[in-house]
């Protein structure tokens, strides 16, 4: 496999460089298109951040939930769907996780030193990156703002009291718009936390990054964008797992080429994320009868060609094509004794190539009515290399799979047709009304299709012979405006064949089975502004079922409402937060994933930002305020010794969080 996927990896690129003379040689675009994607070469500017992960921003979201384990790798859940149904995209390029256990999904690889702007999608808007199944994290790192000086940067230093949080970040540039680089780094790190009840939750950990990226871009318009960095999590501790993480480092290189052309642009981004990552039950913890630890790896190798053309200001189109080859290995070993012992080959070489092309278009038909289509293929072989090796227990993951499910055979081979339209009309009163009708088709991961745990204690087994996911949309949105005030309402429903469910065939064995599925929901927004003063009401609600029996999904979110009341006024600002959720008891008992139901709750937090003088700002939080014990309904089930009796792993009680900013 891994041939025939660099055969075609360098056909694609041998196709873009091939035509870089010419595309350096066109004019520069109009700016008159209707839809304009960046892949992160233009953004705002992100806010402040106080908290180590920048995914923390999305819990002002309703239609987001952040499923913790523990004081790192909050994992989203968009509109009811999570895990492998969400793509993170880091200014265009993807990354994957290696942990089966997901201690480190994706978007724990989200910068503090450069806190990206992040935009969640929930329907098929562009197909560029591929078909929306659950939702996509869109994170955008701005380039650097020189504003007619030769340097420009900022330096944070900060902390939190509960669990004694420190963090130190900065980040420098030189040059111009025109050509630049920059450095930036970061450290953090924080002990165990209190819930509301003073009781402490596994949640110490420590996070040191560092990442350098520069760009050029020639007068003809022709640019070149390149990006390093490294990431390394240490001593990282789980209360919602049996395992902790002493070690995940991660390397992530980017490279893009792009330049105008006729009526358009070109790009080529090519990039590469490899990821190694150590769990086990001993390092950070007592250690039991058996020391077990897990080393695990991912690598990921992509590349994608992007055609963007706006031949008028009624018409925009794009064409592309793109190549993504994986590679992931786990194994578990029994360290008890001298020599190391392989229990399992959690994930026994398994490769993947993911080859794709998508065209799509949006055309403005009459003064206040645009619409759009678009369609994507991809072809996605899978197959397990080491799947014939024997582990302990006399068993190779092939007999696994054979035992569980009666599949001899374990590579795959999937033909996905995505698509979409959208139509949007301009009405009266500064209002839009947005009908969005879209197909995407999902491969099953890694871990549903080839995880092969087997020990003593129970098994989890992934089923090579699943059938992809079919995600049929229907998105209706309303949004308006009127003096000081604003709205949308949002309904939309989400039919799925095929879709992949994980389930307990017993109390200790996990399997997975493709059902029908249906999930719907209702979301509405309301804002105020009046410059000085501001309001802010969100609310979301989805229900999940399960159509062949009438039951309900695993990890649906509750009904959540949250209400924010914000103050601003020569650079300060001060904004008071209500976050409310409904009780859930809606679940799916059987799927190892919702641990029993939930209570509601209720979640008042204050923040604000003050400039101190000219290139300093002091930034500061207080969450949690009234001490209260939560945690929100789709966060791991609790295996904390300190906590032995919570349902969930609870979020943290009082917070205060301040940081001093110094930019220039």
């Amino acid at each position: 496999m891994k041939e025939r996927a660099f055969a075609r990896y360098a056909q694609i690129a041998m196709i873009g460089f091939a035509g870089v003379p010419a595309f350096v040689s066109a004019q520069a675009a109009g700016e008159n298109a209707v839809i304009r994607v960046t892949e992160g070469r233009l953004s705002g500017n992100a806010h402040a951040v106080l908290a180590s992960e920048p995914i923390n921003r999305l819990a002002s979201d309703p239609s987001v939930s952040l499923s913790r384990m523990g004081g790192r790798g909050l994992d989203p859940v968009v509109r009811g769907q999570s895990q492998e149904r969400v793509d993170l995209l880091l200014d265009g390029i993807r990354v994957e996780g290696a942990c089966p256990s997901r201690m480190d999904p994706p978007t724990s690889r989200l910068s503090s030193a450069l806190a990206p702007a992040l935009e969640v999608r929930t329907n098929n808007r562009t197909l560029r990156w591929g078909p929306v199944a659950g939702g996509q994290v869109i994170a955008t790192t701005a380039d650097p703002q020189f504003n007619g000086n030769a340097t420009t940067g900022q330096v944070t230093i900060g902390g939190s009291g509960n669990g004694n949080g420190k963090l130190v970040n900065a980040a420098a540039a030189v040059g111009s718009e025109q050509a630049w680089l920059r450095l930036s780094g970061g450290y953090d790190e924080a002990n165990d936390y209190e819930d509301g009840n003073d009781n402490k939750v596994r949640s110490a950990n420590k996070n040191a990054e560092g990442r350098a990226d520069a760009a050029w871009t020639a007068e003809n318009g022709f640019f070149i964008k390149g990006m390093v960095s490294r990431q390394e999590e240490s001593d990282v501790k789980y209360a919602g797992s049996g395992m902790d993480a002493p070690k995940t480092d991660t390397d992530l290189y980017r490279m893009e080429f792009g330049a105008p052309v006729a009526d358009g642009e070109w790009s080529l981004l090519t990039w590469q994320a490899d990821v190694d990552h150590i769990m086990d039950n001993f390092s950070l913890r007592p250690v039991g009868m058996m020391k077990m630890q897990t080393d695990s790896t991912t690598q990921t190798r992509g590349l994608r060609f992007t055609l963007d053309q706006s031949p008028n200001s009624s018409i925009d189109w794009a064409v592309g094509a793109d190549l993504e080859v994986n590679d992931w290995d786990a194994t578990l070993f029994n360290v008890t004794g001298p020599m190391p012992m392989a229990a399992s080959l959690m994930w026994p070489g398994v490769e993947r190539e993911r080859v794709g092309m998508f065209a799509e278009g949006f055309r403005r038909i009459a003064r206040d009515v645009k619409v759009g289509a678009g369609v994507r293929y991809d072809r996605v072989e899978m197959d397990a290399t080491r799947a014939g090796e024997m582990a302990s227990m006399g068993m190779t993951p092939a007999m696994l799979y054979q035992s569980a499910y009666g599949t001899t055979d374990v590579g795959s081979e999937d033909n996905n047709v995505s698509g979409f339209v959208s139509s949007e009309w301009r009405l009266p009163h500064n209002q839009a009304l947005t009908l969005t009708v879209s197909r995407s088709v999902r491969s099953p991961s890694v871990t549903e299709r080839y995880l092969a745990r087997n020990a003593m204690g129970g098994s989890w087994i992934g089923n090579p012979d699943l059938d992809t996911e079919k995600h049929h949309k229907a998105e209706l949105a309303l949004s308006g405006s009127k003096n000081q005030w604003s709205w949308k309402p949002v309904v939309w429903v989400d039919q799925v064949d095929d879709f992949v469910r994980r389930y307990q065939e017993t109390s200790a064995d996990t399997r997975y089975e493709n059902i029908d599925a249906r999930l719907l929901g209702v979301e509405m927004m309301v804002g105020w502004t009046d410059g000085t003063w501001s309001s802010n009401s969100t609310l979301a609600s989805v229900r999940g079922e399960n159509r062949d029996n009438g039951q309900a999904l695993a990890q649906i979110p509750p009904v959540q409402f949250v209400q924010t009341l914000g103050w601003q006024r020569m650079g300060h600002s001060i904004e008071a937060q209500w976050q409310l959720a409904r009780r859930q008891d809606r679940i799916d008992p059987l799927s190892g994933l919702d641990a029993g139901e939930s209570p509601g709750y209720g979640v008042f937090n204050l923040s604000g930002s003050h400039p101190l003088m000219e290139h300093l700002t002091f930034n500061w939080a207080l969450d949690n305020l009234f001490d209260n014990t939560w945690a929100p309904h789709v966060s791991r089930a609790n295996t904390d010794p300190f906590n032995p009796d919570a349902v969930r792993v609870n979020e943290p009680g009082r917070v205060l969080r301040a940081a001093l900013t110094a930019r220039w």
